[in-house]
């Protein structure tokens, strides 16, 4: 049985809760999680990966058990949420990991990776998006809109996804057994993000988004460039990035490994965890050259 650590720290004078599994001087897998929920959704993966890899999870600002300091106090933006990742890892003495990213962890991941290129040993992406085409526009119109032009109407229109029914619609489309997913996981997200103030902080965000797709031409020269390796697995059913989000990773990656899961949506470990865990242990064990196990010491 898998020992899982719920740990808390300081960064940059914010409290950051995280868990940590698996053998320290194994090779670090770091699970960046999406919104609206937090390491959570990794509650059941972290242990199907600990006992050959160390397993960091952290809950980002605003989200989970990690601080929320409000909005008017912290810029919440993506670059924000990527310096507090990036101290927790040094903070931590990790100098060589792999990336799981999931929706929002996918322009931290990215961010991570353009500040740290030699840091990152392999990325698994579950519908992390990282390029135009992954982008589902009848769900993005809206975000778009209000980046473009805030407004009491564009943010209106943003309001209703922090609903409980938009959440549990984010667990359930696609999903071609809807009876495998745990209604607790919307309940819960919905629960958290209505704290008090947490809407401000999640508006926030939504506009930011904005800043992620001009990053790419920078991440898609360093996928060139690096040529790091990659398995995209993706909900095939997701509305929010498509599947040919996925197979977009091709296009600058040579050895990319694309899987579209049939029957799966956006938070595809809800209904395929045995999938995207055989996958991941088997795409990492041959990705990771044994040298990439050591830490800072």
């Amino acid at each position: 049985m898998v020992e899982i650590r719920h740990r808390y720290t300081s960064v940059l004078g914010h409290r950051v809760f995280y868990r940590e599994a698996g053998p320290a001087d194994a090779p670090t897998i770091v699970l960046l999680h999406g919104y609206p929920t937090s390491s959570r959704m990794f509650r059941r993966l972290i242990p199907a990966l600990a006992d050959r890899f160390h397993v960091v999870a952290p809950d980002h600002l605003g989200f989970g058990q990690s601080a929320t300091p409000p909005a008017d106090e912290f810029a919440y933006g993506f670059d924000a949420l990527t310096d507090v990742t990036e101290r927790l890892l040094s903070d931590l003495g990790l100098e060589r990991y792999a990336l799981y990213v999931q929706d929002y962890g996918a322009p931290i991941g990215w961010r991570l990776a353009l500040r740290h290129p030699r840091a990152v040993t392999a990325i698994v992406t579950q519908n992390g998006n990282a390029y135009d085409e992954g982008f589902v526009s009848d769900f993005w119109a809206p975000v778009w809109a209000y980046a473009q032009s805030p407004s009491p109407s564009t943010e209106a229109a943003l309001r209703e996804a922090l609903s409980e029914e938009a959440i549990r619609w984010q667990y359930l489309h696609g999903v071609a057994e809807p009876e495998l997913i745990d209604p607790d996981t919307w309940a819960t997200d919905h629960r958290e993000i209505s704290r008090p103030g947490l809407d401000r902080i999640q508006l926030d965000l939504f506009r930011d988004y904005a800043t992620n797709p001009p990053l790419y031409p920078r991440l898609h020269e360093y996928f060139r460039t690096t040529q790091v390796p990659l398995l995209a697995i993706w909900g095939a059913e997701d509305k929010i990035f498509g599947p040919e989000g996925a197979r977009a990773f091709t296009k600058d990656l040579e050895n990319a490994q694309v899987q579209l899961v049939a029957g799966g949506g956006h938070f595809l470990l809800e209904s395929h965890l045995d999938t995207v865990a055989d996958a991941m242990r088997a795409f990492l064990t041959q990705a990771l050259p044994p040298d990439t196990s050591a830490q800072a010491g």
